[in-house]
């Protein structure tokens, strides 16, 4: 072989090298990234505005930057319990009623995370009625029944206006919000209690607000529920979970156009009352994500309204865990209270 074949010779074998080394790199890389990318299912009642930091994670890509290969399943409350039990699901999205139900009732799980720490309701009532004193003895609408976390928040946010919650008749709608507005359009009730983009609709209507009851009390909406035992033996991953959801709600407060573009979108409103969801809907954030005992311990009222639970005084570690949430605050330079 002359000198020059075997420069070229060389040149080929470097080439054929580099290619090959490039391959592998490629290959190991991504075999890396989905060995390092963390399959976890999380449970969410419905395509709500209250899911909407969830939902925004998934969406845009935050928990797939986190490590996370996320399935988000629609699921009950009561069938979420059960899933969790199982090991069928990881979190369940959501601190509420039912969530803190099923921990009381033995299901070994703990609030991790909120997303909101009060919910967005008006209480809104027929022209007629333009204060609370005009409101005694008249009809209020809400959706779902008596004890749910909206009416116990009702209650509290009347008591604090100074007014005997027993002075008005509870009415209880089944369904949706969309029911409830009817209700009080079509004069079945005298009030309601609505959330967006109803509580905007009605007041287009003419319909008065009295209160703003989530501005008066505090109450989770949203957040997240885990096993004790993913939270000792994941925590890593739990940690992950928390980072990905706080930086989506981050977004969430900074970038008005993008998160009314998926309220739109996920949430299937027009853009006016997503605009107006929006403005609402951030100044009920809470901004580190840390759960808090007054949140918790409506959310107990709200049971013992219900008359469960009664016997017991129930201290806040026995429902939530904040540890892990308070760490992430900490990393991502919250400040926190």
């Amino acid at each position: 072989m002359t000198k020059r074949h075997r420069m070229e010779s060389d040149k080929r074998a470097i080439v054929w090298g580099l290619i090959t080394t490039v391959v592998v790199i490629m290959f190991t890389s991504g075999g890396w990234c989905q060995e390092k990318r963390t399959k976890i299912r999380i449970s969410n009642a419905g395509f709500t505005l209250t899911a909407l930091p969830l939902l925004a994670a998934k969406d845009w890509g935050v928990f797939s930057a986190n490590g996370l290969d996320v399935e988000l399943i629609v699921m009950s409350p009561t069938l979420a319990a059960a899933a969790v039990a199982q090991g069928d699901i990881d979190y369940v999205a959501g601190v509420g009623p039912a969530s803190v139900a099923a921990t009381l009732s033995g299901l070994p799980s703990r609030a991790i995370w909120f997303s909101s720490d009060r919910i967005t309701y008006w209480l809104q009532s027929a022209p007629p009625y333009k204060t609370l004193q005009d409101l005694k003895g008249k009809k209020i609408a809400l959706s779902g029944g008596v004890g749910g976390t909206n009416h116990v928040a009702l209650m509290i946010a009347l008591e604090k206006s100074s007014v005997n919650p027993k002075d008005y008749v509870i009415v209880g709608i089944p369904g949706q919000q969309a029911q409830v507005f009817y209700s009080l359009e079509s004069s079945f009730v005298e009030a309601a209690l609505l959330s967006p983009p109803h509580m905007f609709g009605a007041a287009r209507k003419g319909f008065n607000k009295l209160l703003d009851v989530g501005a008066m009390v505090e109450m989770p909406g949203g957040g997240l529920t885990t096993l004790i035992k993913t939270i000792q033996s994941r925590p890593a991953e739990v940690k992950r979970v928390i980072h990905a959801l706080q930086l989506a709600k981050d977004e969430v407060r900074k970038s008005k156009p993008k998160t009314v573009e998926l309220i739109m979108r996920l949430l299937k409103m027009d853009k006016e009352p997503a605009s107006e969801t929006y403005d609402t809907f951030q100044t009920t954030l809470n901004p580190t994500g840390i759960p808090n005992r007054a949140g918790i311990d409506n959310l107990v009222r709200s049971l013992q309204a219900q008359g469960r639970f009664t016997d017991r005084k129930v201290a806040f570690n026995e429902v939530a865990d904040d540890r892990l949430a308070t760490e992430v605050a900490k990393e991502l330079g919250y400040k926190q209270p």
